[in-house]
């Protein structure tokens, strides 16, 4: 018997994403055919928002919330976020659209919410965790940068930059989502430490990334910089400390 922790919602940011959306949506639908799917599209130039129409037209399951520029990953999640707590879901999933999150392990995550947690990551570098196709300055990157998040932070997250994830919506309504302006890892990062230091559970699933095989990253040395820098301004400011429960 399938276990369920309520109502769950998918939220899958896209730019430039026309090749893999319907394959990361097909998977999906046949994973877990319950959970429904939004795509947050930034007004992609090469149709991906008109694509996504297609499949939601098709599909009830699937869903559109088409925004007008390119705004970055962050607040495409924190739309993302806002739209399915207006519609009462019970769990808010990130998951990216190019393939490298796969679709047959979101079961893992949503059964460590159904066992309590508030917010479970599918991490990389836990025990059992591991990369596919990743070249090595990458994994020394995401290695590093995730150290670097522990030791400043002293958050006891392994991989708190990763972006596969499922948070109760009691989760997302108690960290606050109004001043959340960091993107790219530094979101990550940034929800990450609201919840550990409201004194939620965090747990780690182990699961496998795959570098995408279809289209270009979205990753740059500005959102590098920024989670570097903001981090280590976090970390003299205390800045995790002002979202720890008043007592």
């Amino acid at each position: 018997m399938e276990r369920t922790p309520g109502r769950v919602l998918v939220i899958v940011p896209t730019y430039n994403e026309r090749e893999n959306l319907p394959l990361i949506t097909r998977r999906l639908r046949e994973a877990l055919p319950d959970v429904h799917l939004l795509v947050a599209d930034d007004n992609s130039p090469d149709g991906t928002g008109r694509i996504a129409d297609e499949l939601a037209e098709a599909d009830d399951h699937v869903h559109v919330l088409h925004r007008t520029s390119k705004q970055g990953l962050g607040a495409a999640y924190i739309a993302g976020f806002r739209w399915g707590l207006a519609e009462g879901y019970d769990v808010l999933v990130e998951m990216d659209a190019d393939g490298s999150h796969q679709p047959e392990e979101l079961h893992k995550l949503l059964d460590a919410v159904t066992d309590g947690a508030d917010l479970s990551i599918g991490s990389r570098w836990v025990p059992g965790g591991r990369t596919v196709n990743w070249p090595f300055s990458r994994e020394l990157l995401s290695r590093g940068a995730n150290t670097y998040v522990r030791l400043v932070l002293g958050i006891p997250v392994r991989d708190a930059t990763a972006g596969f994830r499922a948070y109760r919506a009691a989760t997302l309504e108690k960290i606050g989502l109004d001043d959340v302006e960091s993107q790219g890892y530094c979101f990550q990062v940034d929800l990450t430490l609201r919840t550990v230091r409201q004194g939620l559970r965090v747990t780690e699933i182990p699961i496998t990334f795959v570098e995408r095989t279809v289209g270009s990253s979205k990753m740059s040395r500005k959102i590098i910089f920024e989670a570097f820098w903001r981090i280590a301004v976090w970390g003299v400011t205390g800045f995790g400390d002002r979202f720890r429960p008043r007592r």
